[in-house]
């Protein structure tokens, strides 16, 4: 058997990242976290912001441990979220903190850009998804108030770029998290510097885009020397945390449809072009960019943000329970008490997420939530029922049909929001692997480095080395009675 090829994966998450070791021995991948660290933005007055240099420390500190335990590392990636950035200055200094796409700078500022360019261009255009929080409008708001940062910055780089250059020194703009800014053409797979220029947003600022799985530097002298490592290759991976994600779907068929789950729902199918159809501006789809060459069409959907923010919340009034504890609280709880759309836009960043809820149900003529239960038990069935019908839409818009969904990510440790989903869709959910953004991250290196040869194989290498559970669907009479429910109150 050939020595194993050891890579590091820095997969950072809106609230918390880690470094893993992934270890490939020819036959079978194996992960080692060896640092995790809280990923907390900051709020200063009206603004939210990320702390990007404490960020760029804990990938430090990971740099640093790999050193300690003497791995043989070949290379490193990073991946994150999607649609913030930084701004670099005429020294390539760091102009200000990246504000945080929950920050409320953008409000009205979507409808506002839709109504001077038409929704059904700018879907043309860039084949994204309407979300109040775009790139897009994040920089229209900072043209709109006189934004220091934008007037005087040289470069614009997404969370990774960013953090790989402090790390190289090297400045490049990684396709799939360019793509997610809406203002990346899927045709010409460039920046639409026509668009930019009718948006009067800089085209300098916009640096040359680069596809996944490209050797972008290597760690610069002045890391080493702070840290007394040695340099290392630093390759741009699916650096969108969902591009990452899909790579490591251990889907054996080509098509296939996926539900990423954690702080955000993401639903869809992997395609080779985009769909750019007005059908699919009907349903505010998504055409983000994928690796090798590929396209994922899908729907961001609010996902576990609801859960977390009731915690948060809970925790914050004295009454700290885990979320074991809430969902064993739920699976008791009565079924289809009530429910919401967890997509309205009343739930994208409120002060209070359980009276959100509450509110919601009364404004719809249901009963509210009369327990944590009965309000986790709601989240989690919506959730489901959100899914059932971005699955159906997914297939309509791709022409296909699936047998089932493959659900990965850290939101799979809810069991129950497996189960209800496969009863929601009627269909089976096969849940795993956990880490998987992480895991593409990791997938795309060794691709990278000559290790693997496609993502074909990449996906071979997933299902040969990590488990999966499969969650059959059932009681379906009274799910499809209330999805009904669901649907109305969606409409009304």
């Amino acid at each position: 058997m050939k020595a194993a090829t050891s890579v590091l994966a820095f997969d950072l998450g809106a609230s918390s990242g880690r470094a893993i070791v992934g270890q490939w021995n020819g036959d079978i991948l194996t992960l080692e976290e060896i640092h995790r660290f809280p990923n907390d933005p900051v709020q200063v007055g009206e603004r939210l912001q990320w702390d990007i240099l404490r960020l760029y420390h804990e990938i430090k500190q990971g740099l640093l441990k790999a050193k300690q335990q003497q791995r043989d590392l070949k290379s490193m990636g990073i991946d994150s979220w999607a649609v913030d950035f930084g701004m670099l200055g005429s020294r390539n200094e760091l102009l200000e903190n990246p504000y945080h796409y929950r920050d409320h700078r953008t409000e009205g500022v979507m409808e506002a850009v839709n109504a001077q360019l038409g929704a059904a261009r700018l879907f043309a255009r860039t084949g994204i998804q309407f979300l109040p929080f775009n790139t897009l409008y994040q920089l229209v708001a900072m043209k709109n108030e006189g934004s220091f940062a934008l007037k005087q910055s040289a470069h614009l780089l997404m969370i990774p770029d960013l953090l790989r250059f402090f790390l190289t020194g090297e400045i490049h703009s990684e396709f799939t998290n360019a793509s997610t800014t809406q203002l990346l053409n899927p045709i010409t797979r460039d920046w639409d510097r026509d668009l930019l220029d009718v948006l009067a947003l800089p085209n300098k600022i916009f640096s040359n885009v680069v596809k996944p799985g490209t050797a972008v530097g290597s760690i610069q002298s002045s890391v080493c020397e702070e840290l007394g490592i040695s340099s290392l290759p630093v390759i741009a991976v699916g650096e969108h945390d969902t591009a990452s994600a899909v790579a490591a779907v251990p889907a054996a068929a080509a098509d296939f449809a996926y539900l990423i789950c954690g702080t955000w729902s993401l639903l869809g199918t992997e395609l080779s072009e985009p769909v750019l159809e007005p059908l699919a501006l009907q349903y505010n789809f998504t055409n983000e960019g994928g690796v090798q060459e590929t396209f994922r069409l899908l729907k961001n959907i609010m996902g576990l943000w609801l859960v977390q923010e009731c915690k948060r919340a809970w925790d914050r009034d004295g009454l700290e329970v885990s979320f074991a504890d809430l969902v064993q609280e739920a699976s008791q709880a009565e079924p289809f008490s009530c429910l919401i759309d967890p997509d309205d836009e009343m739930f994208l960043n409120p002060r209070h997420m359980p009276q959100q809820i509450v509110d919601y149900c009364r404004n719809s003529g249901q009963k509210p939530p009369q327990s944590r239960g009965q309000m986790i038990r709601c989240i989690l069935e919506s959730l489901a029922f959100q899914y059932r019908t971005v699955l159906a839409q997914t297939e309509q818009l791709a022409g296909k049909t699936f047998s089932g969904l493959h659900m990965t990510g850290g939101g799979i440790h809810n069991k129950l929001l497996c189960q209800f989903t496969a009863n929601a869709i009627g269909k089976p959910v096969w849940a795993g692997p956990v880490e998987g953004s992480a895991i593409g991250n990791i997938l795309m290196q060794l691709i990278s480095l000559g290790e693997l040869k496609d993502l074909a194989e990449a996906r071979a290498v997933v299902r040969r080395s990590f488990s999966m559970e499969t969650f059959e669907a059932a009681e379906g009479s009274a799910w499809n009675e209330a999805y009904q429910v669901f649907l109305q109150l969606k409409e009304g």
